[in-house]
């Protein structure tokens, strides 16, 4: 996996244009609220398969007053450090000067709701971002997370499956895709083909067992490399699977035709998951801990993911923490930055330059409608 060394905008969000070239480690973005910081941070998450940190329409990410489409676009350096390999899973034929990589992605004006992606300037699939860069997000709105509908939880799970097994994104893309068309299907019960139905439904048990099966490595090697995590600064989480298990899924979907045709929708599958959390010390769930314990519980997790997939992958994933050490005090802030230190590329916001005291070596940018200027 890789850093981004260069990262330009066209027409997203808040930029007209914008162009910063960030070194390896840390990637400091300070100004007020409203200057466009998250803007930064939702274009690098646009780098990997998704929808980004906010998970918004193509649409929604052009800029207002512009010609209705959008362009993001990075070199990728290899990480190197002393500490963990250089990545082993680029395919050779498409790695450019000392393993350089230029990705973009976006939309035409043309087809402004159809994503475009190049690598190397060559189109290319959405799914092969992962392949590239893995990135990681922490944002002010997943601090409801362990409250939240479980469908919230259960993408914020993929997003840590995908880091560590990027061909995720495949099943995940196929399985919702024949889902939707069994739900099309049985909405109009006179036009549905029980050979199609059939079809349809043996699609959904192929890509849904590798669902499942992905999602229970995750949450199991999660799970082992939280207990292994370093220090206690962060309260420890225990993390289980529930709402679904590998049974016969194809069986039971035959068998609840007519019960999922009442419903509007598929009631059986993996897509009902839900990622339980609990606060290990405590022996008490996540939603009932108070909001700084939530928040430190989140973190934990996804320091102890980042690890994972270092150790996994050859390459720590790139970090997006967006508002994050607001929400800490001062010693847990300083464990933080020393904890990420070394680590690969890490991304941080804040509206106070304060709030960065203790992190050194870093690319500092200042952040003011629109503009970036480097501190």
């Amino acid at each position: 996996m890789s850093s981004v060394t260069r990262l330009a905008l066209t027409d997203f969000r808040s930029y007209a244009t914008a162009l910063i070239e960030p070194g390896p480690g840390f990637v400091l973005l300070s100004g007020d609220n409203g200057a466009g910081k998250t803007n930064l941070l939702e274009a690098v998450s646009l780098l990997t398969p998704g929808r980004g940190l906010r998970g918004a329409a193509l649409g929604e990410m052009a800029r207002s007053d512009g010609p209705g489409a959008f362009a993001v676009s990075a070199k990728l350096t290899p990480f190197v450090s002393s500490e963990v390999e250089t990545p082993r899973e680029h395919p050779s034929t498409s790695l450019g000067t000392n393993g350089v990589v230029d990705i973009g992605t976006g939309t035409l004006a043309t087809a402004p709701k159809r994503r475009q992606v190049r690598i190397n300037g060559a189109p290319a699939a959405v799914n092969s971002l992962s392949e590239w860069l893995s990135v990681l997000w922490l944002t002010p709105a997943m601090d409801r997370l362990f409250t939240g509908p479980a469908g919230d939880r259960r993408r914020f799970l993929d997003r840590l499956v995908l880091a560590l097994e990027p061909g995720h994104a495949h099943h995940a893309a196929r399985y919702e895709a024949a889902m939707r068309a069994r739900n099309k299907l049985l909405a109009q019960p006179d036009d549905a083909d029980p050979a199609w139905l059939a079809a349809l439904e043996a699609g959904m048990a192929e890509h849904g067992a590798a669902l499942a099966a992905a999602r229970a490595r995750a949450v199991t090697a999660l799970g082992e490399a939280v207990a292994d995590s370093r220090g206690d600064d962060f309260p420890r989480a225990a993390i289980a699977l529930e709402g679904w298990d590998l049974a016969d899924l194809a069986a039971t979907l035959r068998a609840n035709r007519g019960r999922d045709a009442a419903a509007g929708r598929a009631t059986h599958g993996p897509h009902r998951h839900d990622l339980t959390v609990t606060h290990a010390a405590k022996q008490q769930p996540a939603a009932r801990s108070s909001t700084g314990e939530q928040k430190a519980l989140l973190l934990g997790l996804v320091l102890a993911h980042a690890d994972l997939v270092a150790a996994r992958r050859g390459a720590p994933p790139l970090l997006l923490l967006d508002e994050v050490a607001a929400h800490l005090d001062p010693g847990r802030r300083a464990a933080l930055f020393a904890r990420l230190e070394g680590r690969g590329q890490i991304w941080l916001t804040a509206t106070e330059p304060a709030l960065f005291d203790g992190i050194a070596n870093a690319s500092h940018y200042a952040v003011a409608e629109g503009h970036l200027t480097l501190r």
